[in-house]
């Protein structure tokens, strides 16, 4: 027997499919929405300078994200085990790649994403509690800074973490009530929106010039785009986009604890993935009905800074002063912190599941297999938390947002080419469901994933090399624990 193999039995180690439809439906949209729509459209705004080409890139994003979503459906109706996309991906490529994917996701993806998260929610609960803004440095360890803000961040993990500790229905409490709620308040927020500045005529003024593509730069300098620089532009600005419609696929993970799984997780896939991007598209057209989109460092009020240079990047918050006035910063504060709180409960609900799922396969730490009292995979919760919780000290938010988007964007491709070879590989195994537009949509998607991802390779080296050199890390990790695999 394998060293790695679980010391319980099999009956003590079985998840309880206890989540139906909809509960898979709002885990996919719940773990999507977070903070990005509330921000990214500044400065992607600024990266092209007009209101077709920012409205086109979240279409593309919705399109990306919606077609990767259909393609999941058919590995998922096929593979329906905790695990999700770790598993599609060992079945396709072997256990080496989804052993990488699984470090991948353990050490910058799903973490990186958890920390990311945790770090937007701390910052807007700074509007009502001061001393938790970036600036208040509490001690030194030798010349690193430990900042009240990054022990909040954690401290707010660690909270997710033990609620989803307590089992499932804990877990499914949170993320029902907090998406329930953000979807709400998103909705309402679209339709005041629309409403109010569709009588002000900033919509049609953004769109005189429409795709007049330009960059602008942090003192206001604006410079003219056309041809390689402009999808240049527009693949670097995409990562924002990319990373507000990310962590869709973490349904894929609590396949073990979903009703029918056959049926429910293609489905949710879809209406999550189709619902969210509805709802970006609208919330940025009720930006641009009641902000001009370029504006100026310099002005003195939130129409003169526009969107390009809403203050600290908050296009929403700019956009709800002017319909409430001042109170629009406690207002969206409250609705970012619901986002981000109901956003990393479903990040950790089912981040967790994957290392369970690699465990049991001897490809983890063996006691991650193992499930507490409350039939949940308390050890891979809280293993989780402690890396999580280390990335809210070292990492800024810009940076956690290009390691995880990056790496993310790269195993969607990959998973998506595991498609292809399983059609080849397994012609007859059960398919419940059938990859929409199955060869030229799946392949669509590949091609438009490799060709953002050179890009971001080529404009952020830095921040995406970390990323692939991080999974590239997962290698030799698997061949130095392969010998505690063997029999």
């Amino acid at each position: 027997m394998s060293d790695y193999a679980n010391p319980l039995t099999e009956e003590k180690t079985e998840l309880k499919r206890s989540l139906g439809f909809v509960d898979a439906t709002l885990l996919v949209s719940g773990s999507m929405i977070g903070s990005g729509i509330f921000i990214v459209s500044a400065d992607m705004s600024r990266n092209v300078g007009s209101a077709g080409w920012l409205l086109l890139l979240w279409v593309l994003t919705g399109v990306i994200t919606v077609t990767a979503a259909l393609s999941y459906g058919e590995l998922a109706g096929m593979m329906p085990k905790a695990g999700g996309q770790f598993v599609y991906i060992q079945r396709a490529y072997g256990s080496l790649l989804g052993f990488v994917y699984g470090w991948t996701v353990f050490a910058v993806i799903q973490t990186g994403t958890i920390a990311a998260v945790a770090v937007a929610f701390t910052k807007f609960t700074a509007v009502f509690i001061p001393a938790l803004n970036p600036e208040n440095i509490l001690f030194n360890v030798g010349s690193f800074p430990i900042k009240a803000s990054a022990l909040f961040a954690i401290g707010s993990v660690v909270l997710l973490t033990w609620i989803n500790s307590q089992g499932i229905q804990s877990g499914k409490l949170i993320q029902n009530v907090f998406t329930s709620a953000k979807l709400l308040a998103l909705l309402g927020l679209i339709v005041v929106g629309i409403g109010v500045g569709s009588k002000t005529g900033t919509l049609s003024a953004n769109f005189q010039n429409a795709w007049a593509a330009t960059q602008t730069t942090a003192d206001g300098s604006v410079v003219s785009l056309g041809g390689m620089a402009l999808l240049l532009a527009l693949g670097v600005s995409m990562i924002g986009s990319l990373f507000s419609a990310d962590s869709w696929n973490n349904v894929t993970f609590i396949a073990g604890e979903i009703r029918n799984p056959r049926r429910n997780i293609p489905l949710s896939l879809f209406v999550g993935t189709l619902m969210v991007t509805t709802i970006y598209v609208l919330a940025n057209i009720a930006y641009l009905s009641l902000l001009p989109l370029q504006g100026s460092p310099n002005a003195a009020d939130v129409v003169g800074r526009g969107i390009q240079f809403a203050s600290y990047d908050r296009v929403a918050t700019a956009s709800v002063s002017l319909i409430f006035g001042d109170v629009a910063v406690a207002i969206m504060a409250v609705l970012i912190m619901v986002s981000t709180f109901g956003c990393n409960n479903g990040l950790i609900l089912s981040g967790a599941r994957l290392y369970y799922a690699m465990a049991k396969e001897g490809l983890f730490l063996k006691t991650a297999s193992q499930l507490n009292k409350n039939s949940v995979p308390g050890i891979a919760l809280w293993l989780q938390c402690g890396w999580a919780s280390i990335l809210c000290l070292s990492g800024t938010y810009g940076d956690l947002l290009d390691y995880c988007t990056f790496t993310s964007l790269v195993f969607y491709i990959i998973t998506i080419g595991g498609l292809f070879l399983l059609r080849r590989k397994e012609p007859n195994a059960e398919r419940p469901y059938k990859a929409f537009g199955y060869p030229l949509v799946p392949a669509l998607y590949i091609v438009a994933g490799v060709t953002i991802c050179l890009i971001l390779l080529k404009e952020k080296t830095f921040n995406t090399g970390m990323g692939l050199l991080i999974a590239g890390l997962g290698v030799p990790i698997y061949f130095m624990t392969s010998r505690g695999r063997k029999n």
